[in-house]
């Protein structure tokens, strides 16, 4: 099995959270355009299938924004790239809440299985921290008073969306191996 990424830091916490070394290839996706996560997470690992031949495993993952009835979910990484995080934090005026959706899609070329883990929270007013990459400096998950940028990367691997998603996978592969 292979997780299709080209981020490093993704590598890394799904390792921290399997506890082991991933095989992993930096193969190109098309990505779809949705705002929501599981629908990109699965063209992504049928395409990623098609071309490596051999299980894979694919993820994404979203910033869903209730005052903007959940824009732009997937699409987060696009207005980060045409936006700063200072001005999306100057958009959001009234309902700061916000929830990360980490999406992870297991792709065999006979079925397609996706994992979803959800962390609610807020978009503070400006960003903060430097750990972490993308959104992590804008988004405080709920009962923290800092934000993802400036959680320490073991207190974040061990207990938001993607850890749930990853333990979700993990059962379904030990469960498929009985």
């Amino acid at each position: 099995m292979i997780l299709v990424t080209g981020n490093h830091n993704k590598l890394k916490e799904f390792e921290n959270i399997l506890g082991m070394k991933l095989e992993h290839s930096e193969i190109d996706l098309d990505e779809i355009q949705s705002i929501e996560v599981r629908e990109v997470a699965e063209h992504k690992a049928k395409q990623a299938f098609d071309i490596l031949k051999q299980p894979v495993i694919v993820d994404d993952t979203g910033l869903y924004f209730e005052e903007f009835n959940g824009f732009p979910g997937a699409l987060v990484k696009f207005l980060i790239k045409k936006v700063s995080l200072d001005k999306i934090c100057s958009l959001i005026k009234v309902n700061r809440r916000a929830v990360a959706i980490t999406c992870i899609s297991y792709c065999d070329g006979k079925e397609v299985k996706s994992f979803i883990g959800e962390t609610d929270g807020e978009i503070i007013n400006s960003p903060r921290g430097s750990n972490g990459f993308g959104w992590d400096p804008i988004f405080m998950p709920k009962g923290y008073d800092k934000t993802f940028a400036e959680l320490d990367s073991e207190t974040k691997t061990n207990n938001f969306m993607r850890k749930e998603a990853v333990e979700k996978l993990k059962s379904f592969i030990f469960d498929k191996k009985r």
